[in-house]
């Protein structure tokens, strides 16, 4: 189970114990904000991409989606997202929890600009039934991400 990988990697900056663990499905940005009770651009979903042999993980508002020219400007590639088999092979996780902690693999994360309209974002914990609220100092320090990225259009 990837939540356990995701509580481990939590462990080492002391927060596995602000995991927020649902009865219900938050899977998708829409039923996470439904559960939170929020809106859903608070959601800071995980987006997986190829790169070369291996991917890129993207953190974005819940309410951004890719802008195809952006993305190539930014990483001269078209953007390709992986299938769902790719997604696991790659992260560990399962569509539906995909986030940047606990990862499988040594993979580049970053965070895109759409993020910066809040103060905390909900990213998922490894599972379809979990998240937890971070500060986006925090999230940039738990991610190790490579930098900030403007890729998206709202």
């Amino acid at each position: 189970m990837s939540i356990i990988s995701v509580k481990e990697h939590l462990k080492k900056y002391d927060k596995e114990k602000d995991i927020i663990e649902f009865d219900i499905s938050t899977a998708t940005v829409l039923e996470a904000a439904l559960a939170l009770n929020i809106e859903p651009s608070r959601i800071a979903k995980t987006l997986s991409f190829r790169y070369s042999d291996s991917c890129i993980l993207i953190v974005m508002a819940g309410d951004a989606r890719v802008d195809n020219s952006k993305f190539k400007n930014c990483f001269n590639i078209k953007a390709r997202m992986l299938s769902p088999d790719e997604v696991f092979e790659f992260t560990g996780h399962q569509i539906g929890g995909v986030c940047p902690f606990g990862l499988k693999q040594d993979i580049d994360i970053y965070l895109d600009e759409s993020l910066k309209r809040f103060e905390t974002v909900y990213p998922a914990c490894g599972n379809s039934n979990s998240c937890i609220e971070l500060s986006l100092t925090d999230l940039e320090k738990i991610t190790n991400s490579k930098k900030w990225i403007d890729i998206t259009k709202l």
